[in-house]
């Protein structure tokens, strides 16, 4: 027997060692051998009716629980059994082939061929558990001999006291041992995983999985491989004593293991990604499916749907009522209209404080029976692929706090599907939608938001039966325009005045028209008044363009930024309802004025004259200013035909000659995009173009900074 540098006999593991035993690890063509000793193994005609998941199941909390059963009970004592046979049987393996000096590649083999109608990952796991009574007894030992006598007995006899006295000198041993152990971990779990792949949604042709299970028998062979490297470390050390290691042999076998096992497991768990990958996306596009056959089917009430779209669990409460601010169950809901509010967390104070107001009027506006059977829900969208933060949970809990309605206790709850459902059938983008299921879990209006913004509470139940009611009794009038927002025009509107509407962020032109309208007025003897609402973006510059018109007396105006933003958010969701109901090419006077004056806002100035209620002019900036300045060439007519349709005939003279262009701009966050559109002057369709714009006055949200 060799000998070491001390004199002494070196233990029969050593030796192998360095004699270069393991030269298989390093060589091609050693690899494709071992390969088919491997399988020579592997009987799968002989396989046993166990797997890493039976093995692991003894002792479980769910097998424990089943003990009760006498059928269950007999079946797991004999599961047991075979299990503790087996355990034994490669127990003994890797400690007597320690002692012996058995050669690592044969008694890999041999544990092979004990395991052999076992599946590969059961192969694993049984090695692993013979493994931990080796590797488990020499630390428990070692652990408690200072307080058990008997263990202490033991310990003397294992030379465990001496070990102990020198771990210093052999924490590198005891550190390879460590690494090489979690690597062997790693590489089992990956094997369990692949195991566990559900089939019903990959596919073994999948290049990934095929490659990752072509992979496993060499993961196999160097795990159990690994096992027999680290008992006959601790066998040796326990048996032989501390004058019988040499530090450089021992950790170069273990490091070697440990690399290689690393590569493996590295490799197993790249293909495992993408394979759960696989999984996610086909488990997600038949959760996708399932939500619309749902959407699809007749139910007896809403709670199938509302389970689906909120959350499908019962493991918690996942609403909290507005008032009480108390968590309850979706089965508030039961047999209710819902209205769900859908946003982001940049849902404007302005849109709240509007949402707010027009809740609280339908709720007055509705009888006591009806006002029972609605409720809205805010149901938060966020994006999962953004790091949920502190600031974020902070300005979600705020905004929360300030909603009188029903509330998610957290966007996470939001399945992947239901987003989804979300964003390609209601077409969401970032803009607030309110969907409308009835008590039956049908969908009435994909949106209902913008009928909320244009009727408020008049739009009640909110369906798109009442949406096309409404604008069937709609007409082109400044009520449409202003109403609901302030009283002062509506006043005017009845007292018969005439009045300017007007728009823009250009204070120049702000002069020079609201000058010459005043003049044409008093030389026409008319009552007009005028009033400013600003420009459906640039908030900065309207806000200016306010101040500077109160100091400078130009018009009246509106100081609140919320009735400019109400007033352009109603203007642009008459477009977005006609665009909802497929009706945005209509050739109706009222639609083509609308998309007109949405069109005149992204051009410059505009204004739009009504004698009362009657809009008289809805013109360009420029063509009716030019009409207020020739009022010398069309004031014969006032007195026979009536300022308003003198004035309307000579802006409609220039008009034509001019043609300005007409355009409309769509934010990518304001969802239902048509593809084309015609021009309202015409009604040729419309050129279609990709702009990028930045006013500077929006704010940034600081919770995504």
């Amino acid at each position: 027997m060799a000998m070491t540098t001390t004199g002494k006999m070196m233990p029969p593991a050593m030796q192998r060692l360095i004699k270069g035993g393991d030269r298989s690890m390093t060589t091609a063509s050693a690899d494709d051998m071992l390969m088919k000793q491997i399988m020579g193994t592997h009987d799968i005609l002989r396989r046993a009716n166990l797997d890493a998941d039976t093995v692991t199941a003894v002792g479980s909390p769910a097998q424990t629980k089943n003990m009760e059963d006498e059928t269950y009970r007999a079946r797991y004592n004999d599961v047991l059994a075979e299990l503790s046979d087996c355990i034994d049987l490669v127990y003994c393996e890797l400690s007597v082939k320690a002692l012996s000096g058995g050669e690592a590649h044969a008694t890999t083999l041999s544990i092979f061929n004990m395991l052999n109608p076992f599946p590969w990952d059961a192969k694993l796991v049984l090695t692993l558990a013979a493994f931990a009574f080796n590797y488990g007894e020499f630390w428990l030992l070692a652990q408690i001999y200072p307080t058990n006598q008997l263990a202490k007995s033991m310990a003397i006899l294992k030379q465990l006291p001496m070990i102990m006295e020198h771990s210093g000198v052999l924490k590198s041993l005891f550190d390879g041992l460590n690494s090489l152990i979690q690597a062997m971990l790693k590489v089992t779990r990956c094997v369990v995983d692949l195991k566990e792949l559900p089939s019903a949604y990959i596919s073994s042709e999948l290049p990934a999985l095929s490659a990752a299970m072509a992979h496993v028998p060499t993961a196999v062979y160097w795990t159990i491989r690994s096992a027999v490297a680290c008992a006959s470390q601790t066998t040796s050390l326990t048996s032989y004593g501390l004058e019988y290691i040499t530090s450089t042999t021992e950790a170069w076998e273990l490091s070697t293991l440990a690399h290689k096992l690393t590569n493996i497991y590295e490799h197993l768990q790249k293909q495992i990604n993408i394979c759960h990958q696989h999984i996610e996306e086909n488990q997600h596009a038949e959760a996708y499916q399932n939500l619309l056959n749902l959407l699809g089917a007749i139910h007896i009430d809403n709670m199938k749907i509302l389970k689906a779209l909120i959350y499908p669990k019962d493991d918690i409460m996942p609403l909290v009522e507005g008032t009480t601010k108390k968590r309850v169950n979706i089965e508030v809901l039961r047999r209710r209209n819902v209205l769900l509010l859908i946003s982001g967390l940049d849902i404007s104070q302005e849109e709240l404080s509007i949402l707010e107001q027009i809740h609280s009027e339908s709720k007055l506006h509705a009888t006591r029976q009806e006002m029972h059977q609605y409720e809205l829900v805010w149901i938060p969208v966020v994006d999962r692929s953004v790091q949920w933060t502190d600031p974020m949970q902070k300005h979600f809990e705020g905004l929360k706090s300030t909603m009188p309605w029903y509330t998610m206790i957290h966007p996470n709850l939001i399945d992947r599907a239901v987003i989804r459902l979300i964003k390609e059938k209601w077409h969401f983008r970032n803009k607030p939608i309110l969907v409308v299921i009835d008590q039956q879990g049908r969908v009435v209006c994909p949106n209902a938001i913008h009928m909320m913004w244009i009727w408020g509470s008049n739009a009640f139940p909110f369906t798109t039966l009442r949406e096309e009611d409404l604008w069937k009794d709609e007409s082109w009038r400044l009520e449409l325009l202003v109403d609901g927002i302030d009283q002062t025009i509506l006043n005017w509107i009845k007292e018969g005045k005439y009045i300017f509407l007007y728009g823009g962020d250009d204070i120049e032109w702000i002069r020079k028209f609201t000058v010459a309208a005043r003049q044409v007025a008093q030389a026409s003897k008319i009552p007009l008044e005028m009033v400013y609402v600003g420009k459906s973006s640039k908030r900065e510059q309207v806000r200016r363009a306010i101040e500077t018109i109160s100091l400078e007396k130009l018009s009246y105006t509106w100081l609140d930024p919320t009735m400019v933003w109400f007033f352009w958010t109603r203007l642009e969701s008459m477009l977005f309802s006609k665009i909802q109901l497929g009706k945005v090419d209509e050739s109706d006077l009222m639609m083509q004025q609308i998309k007109m004056l949405l069109s005149f806002d992204k051009a410059g100035g505009w204004a739009v004259l009504s004698k009362g209620s009657s809009i008289a002019v809805n013109g360009h900036g420029t063509t009716v200013l030019q009409a207020l300045r020739e009022y010398d060439q069309w004031k014969e007519y006032v007195q026979t035909k009536g300022f308003d349709n003198a004035f309307g005939e000579r802006h409609g003279n220039i008009h034509k000659a001019t043609q300005p262009c007409c355009r409309f701009e769509f934010q990518s966050t304001a969802g239902r995009i048509p593809e084309s559109m015609r021009c309202p002057e015409c009604k040729r369709r419309m050129e279609k173009l990709t702009t990028f714009v930045c006013c500077h006055d929006e704010p940034v949200l600081s919770i995504y900074e």
